[in-house]
C-alpha cells in the first residue's frame, strides 16, 4: 500500500506513519520538519500546508491518504491537489454539540455547526473539525472518519494522564493522592498506538464508515489504580467532589490549577461515555492502562521537558490541606 500521512512527525501521525513501515507499506510523510523528524524509512516531502503544496505532491496518486489537520483550508486543499483512492481522516470527539448524554455516537448526537473558514480561536476547533469532516464527505470518494476521545500514551503533549505518570512517580508507599469526583464516574482513553494500529488496519481494508475511537468507559478509580499499578506505586486516593474542587479553585480537566480527567458531572457524562463498540467491531483492539502508564513513564524518564499540566505539588498539597 502506498500511504500519505499528513503530517507523520509529531505523536498520531508519526506513530500512524511507524505501524504502516512495520507493516511492509511505502509511507511519505508532508511536514514542515519544525515539530520533529520522519521515521527511518519514510519519505518526507517538506511542506507548508497553508501555501500550495509543492510539485511533489500536487496530482500524487497514492493508494491512502491520513489526514489529522484541524484546519478546513489544508483539507481543502489536500483534496484537490492530491489523488488518493480512500481517506482516512482523524476527527474528534469534540466535533458533537452533546456533551451531556451518555453512550452515544455517530449519528445518535448532534454535531457542532461546521466551520468552513479557519479560526484562531481554541473555542472553534470542534466546529473546524466538524467542517473538516463534511469536506472530507463531500470530496472523497472513498472515506472513514474516525473521531477519537482523550489520546493517552508516550510522546502526548497534553499532558493530562501525564500528569497522573507523572504524580505516581513521585509517590511513596501509602502517599495521600488527591482524586477526583466521584471514584465510580466512567471515563474512556485511547493509547495512541492502538489508534495507529487501528488507522493503518482502516486503511489497509478500505473502510468506510465514522467511528468513534476510545475504549471502553471504567470507573476513574480502576483507571487510577491501573495507572499506579504501571508505575509502580500504592498511593491512598483522597477522593474530592466536583462541588468541593470547585470550592478550592481547582479546574477540570487541563490546564493551570487543573486536575486532569476531571470532568464535572453530569454536565460533561458523555464526554467520557461514547459508544466504543463500533470501533471495536471494526478491529480496534486497546491495551491495558497500566501498560499505557508504564511505557509513559518510561519516556518521562528521558524527556524531562515534556508537557505538563495540572496541578503542582505544593498547589496539591495546599488543596488536600484546605480539604481536611
Amino acid at each position: 500500500m502506498r500511504l500519505l500521512v499528513l503530517g507523520g512527525t509529531v505523536f498520531l501521525s508519526r506513530c500512524v506513519a511507524d505501524e504502516a513501515l512495520s507493516r511492509g507499506h511505502e509511507v511519505t510523510v508532508v511536514s514542515r520538519g519544525a515539530s520533529g523528524s520522519p521515521p527511518d524509512g519514510a519519505r518526507h516531502i517538506v511542506a507548508d500546508r497553508d501555501v500550495p503544496l509543492p510539485v511533489a505532491l500536487a496530482g500524487m496518486d497514492v493508494d491512502v491518504a491520513v489526514d489529522v489537520s484541524s484546519r478546513p483550508s489544508r483539507v481543502r486543499s489536500a483534496l484537490a491537489q492530491l489523488r488518493a483512492a480512500h481517506w482516512v481522516y482523524v476527527s474528534s470527539i469534540s466535533v458533537y454539540a452533546d456533551e451531556r448524554t451518555r453512550g452515544g455516537g455517530p449519528g445518535s448526537l448532534p454535531l457542532q455547526e461546521a466551520l468552513d473558514d479557519d479560526s484562531e480561536d481554541p473555542a472553534d476547533y470542534g466546529r473546524m473539525k466538524a467542517g473538516c469532516e463534511r469536506l472530507i464527505a463531500e470530496g472523497a470518494a472513498s472515506h472513514a472518519i474516525v473521531r477519537p476521545g482523550l489520546i493517552v500514551g508516550p510522546g502526548d503533549r497534553s499532558g493530562r494522564l501525564t500528569y497522573w505518570v507523572d504524580r505516581m512517580r513521585r509517590v511513596r508507599d501509602g502517599d495521600v493522592v488527591l482524586a477526583p469526583g466521584d471514584a465510580a464516574d466512567p471515563v474512556q482513553v485511547i493509547d495512541v498506538r492502538d489508534l495507529a494500529e487501528w488507522i493503518v488496519l482502516l486503511a489497509e481494508r478500505r473502510t468506510r464508515g465514522v467511528f468513534d475511537a476510545i475504549g471502553d468507559p471504567r470507573p476513574i478509580t480502576d483507571l487510577l489504580d491501573d495507572v499506579a499499578a504501571g508505575c509502580g506505586a500504592r498511593p491512598r486516593w483522597r477522593w474530592a467532589t466536583d462541588e468541593q474542587l470547585e470550592g478550592v479553585g481547582v479546574t477540570p480537566w487541563m490546564g493551570p490549577r487543573s486536575l486532569p480527567l476531571w470532568v464535572p458531572r453530569p454536565d460533561y457524562d458523555g464526554m467520557m461515555t461514547h459508544l466504543a463498540a463500533p470501533a471495536r467491531e471494526a478491529g480496534l483492539l486497546t491495551r491495558p492502562i497500566a501498560d499505557s502508564a508504564r511505557d509513559t513513564l518510561a519516556w518521562l524518564e528521558v524527556t524531562p521537558d515534556a508537557a505538563r499540566t495540572g496541578l503542582t505539588p505544593d498547589e496539591e498539597r495546599e488543596v488536600l490541606d484546605r480539604l481536611g
